[in-house]
């Protein structure tokens, strides 16, 4: 199939190094205008933009060089993705950042999107959950479920942070400011592919909650409409920038903290962190998503520079081929 007419493209993959096959979904919400520029990213610029679900805090072996507070991990998903193909990478994800401190300084932290230059060949996002406290009411919920059942135990008032949930202005802004990032990132690496990774599915389905996801059923309704809400958000500005998605948020949605083979951690009574932060990715869930970025870039024509590493192609879904078009596209576009 042409890689212009790639847009739309459903497909799985099957994940080598487990002994489970997952099912994954990455595809262009546009047709990549850079899908000709080269044939191999070995020795050529990466950035990874994003926050800790790209990070990996506490996840073993901690990064040295870049920000304590920024949690960056060894094997977060831009080092995994970065070795595979032989790239040069500026890891500039950061535990805990909004949209706010990528086009702009986090105190001594320069802003995200500064590392980006004429140079860079590949960027990376993962960004937008903190502004809607995405993974903060995952904490803030289970702080809550655990201190009803303390004080139903005859135990003291334990404080905890309020769930939160976002109004509309903070969904438009959200969605305002990663247009501007995709804009930003278009302006000053023209020649670099752009890819937004969903962030990971970290609740089972309504009803099935468990042992290690210790939050009420109102408010883990709170945080699955944030991660719908998110991850419609991603997927237009994708569309509107031509980049390529890759629906992390899918293909997680069988290995939350409550399924046998999970790529994050919940909050489990007693954990003590050696697997990485609670409600946050394990190393096979940063392996996944390494994947899943290795495929759609192969699927592309990238060459990489450690193959055996790949996963295989195992087609779903495959469109028909997109017809040569006379007159202007014109089509409508999935709202809220």
């Amino acid at each position: 199939m042409p890689r212009n007419t790639l847009a739309g493209l459903t497909a799985t993959a099957l994940l080598l190094g487990g002994c489970a096959t997952s099912f994954t979904t990455a595809h262009a919400a546009q047709a990549d205008p850079t899908a000709q520029v080269e044939e191999t990213l070995a020795g050529q610029r990466y950035v990874a933009i994003g926050s800790s679900f790209a990070a990996g805090p506490m996840l073993p072996p901690a990064k040295g060089g870049a920000p304590a507070r920024c949690g960056q991990s060894l094997n977060n998903y831009p080092s995994l993705l970065a070795e595979r193909f032989g790239m040069v990478l500026t890891d500039r994800s950061c535990s805990g950042a909004t949209t706010d401190n990528v086009l702009g300084p986090w105190g001594d932290i320069a802003p995200q999107i500064n590392a980006v230059t004429p140079q860079t060949r590949l960027v990376t996002l993962t960004i937008g959950g903190n502004d809607l406290n995405y993974v903060g009411n995952l904490f803030n919920a289970s702080c809550a479920y655990r201190a009803k059942q303390s004080l139903a135990a005859g135990g003291k008032p334990r404080p905890c942070a309020a769930v939160k949930i976002p109004t509309e202005y903070d969904y438009a802004r959200d969605e305002m400011q990663l247009m501007e990032i995709a804009r930003r990132i278009r302006t000053q690496a023209p020649h670099a592919r752009l890819v937004f990774v969903q962030y990971l599915t970290p609740l089972p389905a309504p009803g099935k909650l468990c042992a290690d996801t210790p939050i009420s059923e109102e408010h883990a309704a709170i945080v699955r409409q944030i991660g719908v809400r998110l991850a419609d958000i991603t997927t237009r500005v994708a569309s509107a920038n031509g980049a390529v998605l890759v629906e992390m948020n899918q293909s997680s949605a069988t290995h939350t903290p409550c399924d046998a083979m999970p790529w994050m951690i919940g909050s489990p009574d007693g954990y003590d962190g050696h697997l990485g932060l609670q409600w946050h990715l394990n190393y096979a869930g940063m392996e996944a998503t390494a994947n899943e970025i290795a495929w759609w870039l192969t699927r592309v024509g990238v060459k990489s520079v450690r193959p055996n590493l790949l996963p295989l192609p195992v087609p779903l879904v495959v469109p028909p081929p997109v017809p040569p078009q006379t007159t202007s596209p014109t089509g409508t576009r999935n709202r809220n």
